[in-house]
């Protein structure tokens, strides 16, 4: 198939269009600007310019390639602030919104049959009931001040591109990267800030979150441009876990002392309300529904397993 990724030469597209080239796809890559047609003939995609926020452009990018199937993996996600948590997902929000629109309009436009969109399953999910969500359940309706913003964002692109009409919409809810290019590759200042006893656990440290290495996410991907059916999917490993597990095995795993642990309060003034939410209320994500429709499968099943390659 001739398959368009937005977002081709970012950490995830530098995993996904070699796994789209290898599985047979002719992929074309969508890029801003001139300087980044070296980095995507060399992942074995052909460039196609556009800014993702210029409709007229987008279009004619896709027009231009003539794709079967749209994939959005569009961000700008670089250092996350949780005490300004809004102000790092604001170019990304922007790029969910506008961006997802632009790509849509032009996939009416040109007939484009398939359209995979990158969601967020890790930090959106509702903060009630169990410690581990499906599909079926709602995103945070009643999110922090400072996450509101990137959750609205996440609703608009989810709504957009489900109800699409004549394309065949698919929502992959990405668990936390970790591995190449992600904020949870060797040598990362997150990863640092671990071994350095500066990322302490707040409160009793009861956030569940789901991990999923980049390349499983990718083959994931690859999968839902297959056989992917309309709808959502969770794409995370197989071990949900609080904080207060996973925290500590991954900086014994650096080498590092166990974190310390700051009550609350402490953890609002120092990372913000959203911070102290991902440490203490997050829930995590069952990936079932992937395995069981995209038969899809990790090759990390768990973070423990792969974050000791990472390490």
């Amino acid at each position: 198939m001739r398959v368009l990724v937005a977002g081709a030469t970012g950490a995830m597209g530098k995993e996904l269009v070699p796994r789209l080239v290898d599985a047979g796809h002719e992929v074309f890559a969508m890029i801003r600007s001139e300087s980044g047609k070296a980095r995507a003939s060399q992942l074995g995609a052909v460039p196609v310019i556009a800014d993702a926020l210029d409709r007229a452009q987008v279009e004619a990018a896709v027009r231009q390639a003539a794709p079967e199937v749209i994939v959005h993996q569009l961000t700008a996600i670089g250092h996350i602030d949780t005490r300004h948590f809004e102000r790092s997902f604001a170019a990304t929000d922007r790029l969910r919104i506008e961006g997802t629109d632009n790509l849509l309009a032009a996939a009416r436009a040109t007939g484009v049959r398939r359209f995979v969109a990158a969601s967020n399953g890790a930090f959106t999910y509702t903060r009630t009931g169990g410690p581990v969500k499906s599909e079926q359940d709602p995103l945070d309706r009643s999110p922090v001040g400072q996450m509101a913003p990137m959750i609205a964002a996440i609703e608009h692109l989810e709504k957009a591109v489900l109800g699409a009409a004549r394309i065949e919409g698919i929502v992959l809810r990405y668990g936390a990267f970790y591995g190449p290019g992600t904020s949870m590759a060797p040598g990362s200042e997150q990863l640092e800030m671990i071994r350095k006893r500066k990322f302490p656990i707040v409160g009793g440290g009861g956030g569940v979150w789901s991990f999923v290495h980049i390349a499983d996410a990718a083959e994931a991907t690859v999968a839902a441009v297959e056989n992917g059916g309309r709808g959502v999917y969770n794409i995370v490993d197989d071990d949900p876990a609080p904080v207060a597990e996973w925290l500590p095995e991954l900086a014994a795993m650096l080498g590092a002392k166990k974190p310390m642990r700051v009550p609350r309060f402490i953890g609002r003034l120092a990372a913000g309300q959203a911070g102290v939410v991902l440490m203490t209320e997050l829930r995590g994500a069952s990936n079932a529904k992937a395995k069981r429709e995209l038969g899809w499968h990790p090759t990390h099943p768990t973070w423990r397993q792969g974050l000791q390659v990472v390490t």
